[in-house]
């Protein structure tokens, strides 16, 4: 990805002056106390904008990305392609003709912001002392994010999946800060399920001989596999069995054989290689630790933490204009959650379903099948 990289402090600098769109910039946003009471003594944000703030700093826009995904939205300027591109730009749901649209990486990721790989004040990698960090922590830093870019209120906070539990939180813990919130293919807390899942995938990680207690960056190796392991769990469950017996069926990976070989040398099934291509490519761009950093904070995902249960958190949103999205066919955040949370709201909501046949990244793929609601109830 291009980057422009733009260096200030929350505290002293405005915002800075009109950039390309879809560039990457940080934060210095100063020391930060995480809410299990550990410090760091800097955090940088990386972040993105697109379009122009207009003078009343009414028309701004935030949008959370997902577990493994980062502040690169929508294309921009730069060469990338952004992961919502048919969804956010000029004339799109999310026009940035008309908004002013932010991304930022999660702390604890390694895009942009302060992570694990980040180095200490003597230049060692945090690793394996990199604080506990939950949802949030990543909007309480947020909001220092949107303070230094002038924005007192947001319009809308959008995201979906991790991103939607990130713009949940925002509303809850913000509610004065935010006008609108969408929330796709998410849930108010974690499920006893899906911290199952997210466990097997932390329990990989941490078992790879490689992963060194997660003091690893100066190691000849990485836990690659473990990380890999991990990445192929998280994506049986981002999609559908339907899905993968039509796509693949027990057909061989090209003129392998997988009832062959000697001992444990036999060929692969095409489902077993879509899962190694799947590891392979998040192995190449994503940091073992900051898997495990933002995997266990979506683990820790629950709204009602600190309000006194989720009822009363929910009931701090009586101002917030909701709209509540969900993938028909997902088996990781299953429709019931989103219907009860849509429920639960102190203004129930309809749900507005995204049809689709793979399952839980439906929301990724398939978002622009919320647009004429959004359109009609979000951005009139």
């Amino acid at each position: 990805m291009e980057t422009n990289v733009v260096l200030y402090d929350a505290e002293t600098a405005a915002a800075p002056d009109r950039v390309s769109d879809g560039i990457l910039r940080h934060l210095h946003t100063g020391p930060y106390t995480f809410e299990t009471g550990a410090t760091l003594p800097q955090i940088v944000l990386g972040y993105e904008t697109w379009g122009t703030l207009n003078a009343e700093a009414t028309n701004a826009v935030y949008i959370a990305h997902a577990l493994t995904g980062d502040s690169h939205v929508a294309r921009g300027a730069s060469t990338e392609p952004g992961w919502w591109d048919g969804f956010v730009g000029p004339g799109k749901t999310v026009d940035t003709n008309r908004y002013f649209v932010v991304a930022a990486n999660m702390v604890g990721g390694c895009s942009g912001s302060t992570g694990p790989a980040s180095l200490d004040p003597e230049g060692v990698p945090w690793g394996s002392r990199f604080p506990f960090t939950t949802i949030k922590d990543s909007v309480r830093l947020e909001v220092r994010l949107a303070d230094a870019l002038g924005i007192k209120a947001w319009h809308t906070v959008l995201g979906g999946s991790m991103g939607g539990a990130r713009a949940l939180e925002w509303a809850v813990e913000f509610p004065e800060r935010v006008k609108n919130c969408v929330v796709v293919a998410a849930a108010a807390e974690s499920s006893a399920e899906q911290i199952a899942f997210a466990q097997a995938q932390s329990a990989a990680i941490r078992l790879d001989p490689d992963f060194a207690g997660g003091d690893y960056y100066a190691n000849e190796r990485v836990p690659s596999a473990g990380l890999g392991i991990a990445r192929r769990i998280a994506h049986i469950t981002y999609r559908t069995a339907a899905e993968l017996d039509v796509r693949f069926g027990r057909a061989p990976q090209g003129s392998e054989q997988p009832v062959a070989g000697a001992g444990l040398d036999r060929g692969r099934y095409q489902v077993e290689s879509y899962l190694d291509h799947q590891a392979d490519k998040l192995v190449g761009r994503f940091d073992a630790n900051s898997y495990l950093v933002l995997t266990e904070a979506l683990m820790s995902h629950d709204v009602g933490r600190g309000h006194g249960s989720l009822r009363d958190a929910l009931g701090r949103l009586e101002e917030v204009n909701f709209l509540v999205g969900a993938v028909d066919s997902d088996r990781l955040y299953w429709p019931e959650q989103s219907e009860l949370l849509a429920r639960m709201l102190p203004n129930p909501c309809e749900v507005k379903y995204i049809t689709s046949p793979i399952g839980h990244d439906g929301f990724l793929t398939d978002i622009e099948q919320l647009s004429e609601p959004l359109k009609r109830e979000i951005f009139s």
